[in-house]
C-alpha cells in the first residue's frame, strides 16, 4: 500500500456562486488535526471521491487533483455523509439549517419592515444533494414521520421537538435504498425507546425524471438520464430526445439562442415548433404564447398547486396591477414549487416524505424562470439570426430530398393543397425525425414552413436578400408574407414572388397598381409589357386580359407584347384578339408574321388581304384620305406581288366595289386581261397600263 497526500483549497466563506475559486493549497491532514469536524470521504464515481473539509465538499480524482471547479457548501460541517448514486446524503446538526421563509404579507411602500432572522430547524437534518448538479434536492428534518411544512412565515418560532443523533448506515450500491439509525439525544428517552432504523428508498427513475421535467429542471433531468443504463430505463432514447427539446426551449427563453438552435438542428426538429417560439411577425399563424411553449414541445401543461392557491392569487393580483403578461404569471407559479422535491420516499419502516421545504434555485434556473420581458432590439435580432441559421441549414437538405421524390416548387400545388389550407394543429403534429423517414407531404410541409419563415426573417433583418430569394424557386406560402411585403412597399420582391409561384394575375395587377404612381408613359407601361412578353402560350388568356388596359393607354407600346422574340405565341388567337382591339393592329401583326417570321400559311395571307380591303373601304366611307391612301397602296402592292393569297376569294370581295385598280390587277392575274384592259382604259384612263394588256387580247391584234 502507498499513501498520497491530498491537497484541498483553504476554507472559504464565498457563496455557492463563487465556489471553485481556490485561494491557496495546503495539506488536508495538517489543517484537520485541530478541527472538531471529522473528515469523511465517499466514492461518487469510478475515478472520483468526495472529501469533506469543514463546510465544503471537494471532488478529487486519482491524480489527487480536483475533478470539478464547483464544490458543495454545507451550512455546517456534516456529521455523517454517504453517496447513493446520483445523490449525496449528509446529516447536519440541529440549529444549522434554515427553514425556507414564506413571503411576508404585502405592506404599504411607506412602511419599513425590520429584517427578520430566518428560523432554523431545531433537530438534526438529513440533507440530500444531487451529485450531478450539486444542488439540494431535499431537506428532511427529524423526526421524519412528523408532518412537514414547506415554508414558515417570517419571524415564526418553530416549537421544539425531541432531537436524535442520526447515523447513515452503509448504502447498498446495487439497490436504490439507504438505512439510517436514529437515537434520541435524551438519555432517558434513548433508554426507554432505543434506536430506530429508517429505510429511505428512491422512487423509480422514470418518476424522478418526470418530476424534474414537471419542475422545469431539464438540465438536471438530462444529467440524471445520462447516468442511467438503457437496461434500467428502456425508453431512454425517447426520453432524451424529449428532454433535450424541452431544455432547448428553456435555453431559448433564457436568451441562449444558439445553444437552443443547435439542439433543434441536431434533433431534426419539426420546424413548425421552432418557428412557433418567435413573435407573430415571424411565425404568423404558428405563433404560440410563451406559457404554451413547454406543452407544445412535449412537456406537461402548467397546473397550479391547490395548496398554493391563496398565495398564487395574491401574486396574480399584484402581477395584474403591474401589467405583467401571462408568461410572467406562469413563471411565478413555476418558482413557487421545489425543483426536485418529493423524489425520495420511505418504505414501510418509515413514512412518506412530503411537503419538504423547497431549496433556493441557482442563478441559471432563476434566469429561466424569471419574468419574461420583451427582448431588447439587439436581442430580438440575435434571435432572428439564429433562426435564419436553422432555416438555411434545413432548406438545401429539404430541397434535395423533395427533388428525389419528384416534388418541385412548380408542381407542388398539383399534388397537395397549399400550406394555408392545413390546420396549425396538423403542422405541429408533424414528426421530429430525419428527413429520410418523412413522407413526401410531410417533407413539403417542412419546406413550406422553412421558406415562409425565412422570408419573414429576411424581411426583418436582411431585406436586401429578399430579391435573390424571391427570384429563385422556393416553397414560400405567399398568403403568409404578401401583406408584409406590401406594407413595407417591397413591390418588386412581391412581384418576383408572384411570378415564381405562377400567380401571374396577381403580379400583373400589382404592376398596374404601381403604374398609377408613374407619370412617364414608358415607366408606367414598360414593366407590365416586359412581364407579359415573358409569359408562354399556356397563359394566353391572362396575356389578353392583362394587356387590355395597356392598349387603352397606348396601343403602339402595347403592340410590343405580341412581337417579342422571348416567347412564340399562337398566331391565330393573337390575330383574333388584336382585330377586336383594332383591325389596324391586326394588320401590323400579320405584316410582322409574313415579313419577319416568314409565315407561308395561305390563311394569314388571305386575312391580311381582306383586312387591307376592309380598312380601305372604311377609310373611304369616313373620308379619311390619309388612311385611305395608306391602306389602298398596301392593298395594291400586296395583290400585285404576293402569290400566296386566294385571288378568286379576294376578287369576290372586290367585284362590287369601285376600287377599279385593284379589280384590274386581280382580273389580270386571273387571266381575264380583256376586262382588266377595259378597266384601265375606260374607268381609270390609265392608257400606259392598258397598253400592257393589248398584246394579250386577240380581238385587238
Amino acid at each position: 500500500m502507498t499513501a498520497v497526500e491530498i491537497s484541498t483549497p483553504l476554507p472559504t466563506t464565498a457563496s455557492v456562486g463563487a465556489m471553485g475559486a481556490f485561494s491557496g493549497l495546503t495539506g488536508y491532514m495538517t489543517l484537520g488535526l485541530m478541527a472538531k469536524p471529522k473528515p469523511m470521504a465517499a466514492q461518487t464515481g469510478e475515478s472520483e471521491v468526495l472529501i469533506t473539509k469543514d463546510t465544503q465538499g471537494f471532488f478529487i480524482g486519482p491524480d489527487t487533483k480536483a475533478t470539478r471547479s464547483n464544490t458543495i457548501e454545507w451550512p455546517a460541517p456534516p456529521e455523517e455523509m454517504t453517496v447513493l448514486k446520483p445523490y449525496i446524503f449528509s446529516v447536519l446538526p440541529a440549529g444549522t439549517v434554515a427553514i425556507p421563509q414564506a413571503d411576508p404579507p404585502p405592506t404599504s411602500t411607506s412602511t419599513t419592515q425590520p429584517s427578520q432572522q430566518p428560523s432554523l430547524y431545531t433537530t438534526s437534518v438529513l440533507q440530500i444533494y444531487s451529485s450531478l448538479s450539486l444542488r439540494v434536492t431535499q431537506t428532511l428534518p427529524f423526526p421524519f414521520d412528523a408532518p412537514q411544512s414547506s415554508t414558515v412565515p417570517v419571524g415564526t418560532t418553530v416549537p421544539p421537538v425531541p432531537n436524535a443523533n442520526l447515523r447513515l448506515l452503509t448504502s447498498s450500491p446495487a439497490k436504490s435504498r439507504l438505512f439510517l439509525l436514529s437515537t434520541p439525544t435524551d438519555r432517558t428517552a434513548a433508554a426507554a425507546e432505543g434506536s430506530s432504523i429508517w429505510e429511505i428508498t428512491m422512487k423509480p427513475w422514470s418518476e424522478q425524471l418526470d418530476e424534474l421535467v414537471r419542475d422545469g429542471e431539464y438540465s438536471d433531468a438530462l444529467a440524471l438520464l445520462d447516468s442511467l443504463d438503457e437496461a434500467t430505463l428502456p425508453d431512454k432514447p425517447q426520453r432524451r430526445t424529449r428532454i433535450r427539446a424541452l431544455n432547448a426551449v428553456s435555453q431559448f427563453r433564457a436568451g441562449k439562442f444558439d445553444d437552443a438552435i443547435d439542439t433543434f438542428i441536431d434533433l431534426d426538429f419539426n420546424p413548425a415548433k421552432v418557428v412557433a417560439l418567435y413573435p407573430e411577425a415571424v411565425s404568423g399563424r404558428l405563433a404560440v404564447p410563451v406559457e404554451k411553449w413547454i406543452p407544445l414541445h412535449g412537456g406537461p401543461a402548467p397546473v397550479e398547486d391547490d395548496t398554493k392557491s391563496m398565495a398564487s392569487t395574491d401574486t396574480k393580483e399584484k402581477a395584474s396591477q403591474e401589467n405583467t403578461t401571462a408568461a410572467d404569471l406562469l413563471d411565478v407559479v413555476a418558482e413557487s414549487g421545489s425543483a426536485l422535491k418529493n423524489r425520495l420516499q420511505k418504505s414501510a419502516l418509515g413514512m412518506l416524505m412530503a411537503n419538504n421545504p423547497a431549496p433556493p434555485k441557482d442563478d441559471d434556473t432563476a434566469s429561466v424562470n424569471s419574468k419574461r420581458k420583451a427582448p431588447r432590439h439587439d436581442e430580438f435580432h440575435r434571435s432572428i439570426e439564429t433562426l435564419v441559421r436553422f432555416l438555411t441549414d434545413r432548406r438545401p437538405k429539404l430541397g434535395s430530398t423533395l427533388e428525389g421524390v419528384g416534388i418541385t416548387p412548380h408542381n407542388q400545388q398539383q399534388q397537395y393543397p397549399p400550406l394555408s389550407k392545413t390546420a396549425v394543429e396538423d403542422l405541429f403534429a408533424l414528426p421530429d425525425a430525419p428527413l429520410s423517414s418523412l413522407t413526401p407531404e410531410q417533407l413539403l410541409r417542412y419546406a413550406q414552413i422553412v421558406d415562409t419563415a425565412l422570408y419573414k426573417a429576411y424581411l426583418i433583418i436582411r431585406p436586401t436578400l429578399l430579391s435573390s430569394l424571391c427570384r429563385v424557386a422556393n416553397w414560400c406560402e405567399v398568403s403568409e408574407v404578401e401583406s408584409d411585403l406590401r406594407s413595407r412597399k417591397k413591390y418588386l420582391e412581391l412581384k418576383d414572388l408572384y411570378h415564381g409561384k405562377g400567380m401571374h394575375a396577381k403580379a400583373l395587377e400589382l404592376l398596374r397598381e404601381i403604374s398609377e404612381d408613374e407619370t412617364d408613359l414608358e415607366d408606367k407601361l414598360d414593366p407590365s409589357i416586359r412581364y407579359l412578353q415573358k409569359l408562354g402560350p399556356e397563359h394566353i388568356s391572362q396575356i389578353f386580359e392583362s394587356a387590355r388596359w395597356i392598349f387603352n393607354t397606348d396601343k403602339d407600346m402595347a403592340f410590343k407584347i405580341f412581337i417579342s422574340d422571348d416567347v412564340e405565341l399562337p398566331a391565330q388567337p393573337v390575330a383574333d384578339y388584336l382585330e377586336k382591339v383594332d383591325p389596324r393592329l391586326c394588320i401590323r401583326y400579320l405584316e410582322h408574321l409574313l415579313e419577319e417570321k416568314g409565315e407561308n400559311s395561305t390563311e394569314f395571307h388571305d386575312r391580311l388581304a381582306a383586312l387591307y380591303l376592309s380598312q380601305t373601304l372604311v377609310a373611304k366611307k369616313r373620308g379619311d384620305e390619309d388612311l385611305l391612301r395608306g391602306m389602298y397602296d398596301k392593298l395594291l402592292k400586296f395583290i400585285d406581288t404576293n402569290d400566296k393569297f386566294g385571288i378568286d376569294r379576294l376578287y369576290g370581295l372586290l367585284s362590287s366595289t369601285d376600287l377599279f385598280e385593284a379589280r384590274a390587277i386581280l382580273l389580270g392575274r386571273l387571266g381575264r386581261r380583256d376586262q382588266a384592259l377595259e378597266l384601265y382604259a375606260y374607268r381609270l384612263q390609265d392608257y400606259l397600263k392598258a397598253e400592257e394588256y393589248v398584246p394579250f387580247v386577240p380581238s385587238l391584234m
